[in-house]
């Protein structure tokens, strides 16, 4: 990456998932100030934390009074905040009838009310910003829908629709919006497939082969680049053609 397209100050939600892993890597091998989020595992957030050099800070993405008050300690260490990228994200693979009220609205509380509660408290410090980037991780069962997964479904599918609309939102403001839909990434949420199951979906997408982290990230950090500096309200597919 030339000096011009050079990242600033980045906050990642999810920091310890396979996905929002890589792209602390990722993102902090291109010398950019990185700090992300962890809910529970810090045995893994200090490990990511010594071998990048990002700051880890842990947060529930359900309480709006911690992704507050986390938001406001990354900023306050990294003397501002240009990027916000949400990459975390839980489902529940259940039949929708057995589906409990508490499992429903804790996978919307992480996967979309979360991501609102990231986006709010960290548009005042990207308005700040000369380069403001909100980059979303949704899924491609946000746009074709996945059997015995609607709830992460239905939440990542909204998520779509808050990318267009806070788009337009923030576009005034200088501020990109736009949202990668990862389509099947070997990370530990898939690890519950049989064998069978696993060559279906990489038989049923045209590039033939299982995503990896590495290939989302790559997507974070063109997102977040200069040369991305006119793309916004966007949902980008790195599914390898499977939503096609």
């Amino acid at each position: 990456m030339s000096d011009h397209e050079s990242l600033h100050r980045i906050l990642i939600t999810g920091g310890t998932g396979g996905i929002g892993s890589e792209c602390v890597r990722e993102l902090s091998s291109t010398g950019a100030e990185v700090s992300f989020f962890y809910h529970t595992n810090k045995t893994v957030a200090d490990a990511l934390a010594r071998e990048t050099g990002a700051l880890g800070l842990p947060c529930d993405l359900s309480d709006a009074d911690q992704v507050k008050t986390a938001v406001d300690q990354a900023a306050k260490r990294m003397s501002g905040l240009d990027i916000l990228v949400c990459a975390a994200g839980i489902s529940v693979i259940a039949p929708v009838q057995t589906v409990s009220e508490t499992d429903w609205d804790r996978i919307f509380d992480v996967n979309l009310h979360g991501v609102r509660r990231a986006v709010t408290s960290a548009i005042p410090y990207l308005l700040n910003s000369r380069c403001g980037r909100i980059i979303l991780i949704g899924s491609m069962w946000g746009k074709t829908g996945a059997s015995c997964e609607t709830g992460y479904s239905a939440s990542k599918g909204a998520l779509r629709a808050f990318t267009y609309a806070l788009a337009k939102e923030l576009g005034p403001s200088r501020i990109t919006v736009n949202c990668i839909e990862p389509g099947f990434i070997d990370t530990d949420m898939n690890r519950h497939l049989s064998e069978e199951d696993r060559q279906a979906l990489i038989d049923e997408t045209p590039i033939g082969r299982v995503g990896t982290p590495g290939d989302v990230a790559a997507a974070v950090r063109f997102l977040a680049s200069e040369s991305a500096s006119f793309i916004t309200g966007q949902c980008l597919g790195v599914d390898g053609g499977f939503a096609v």
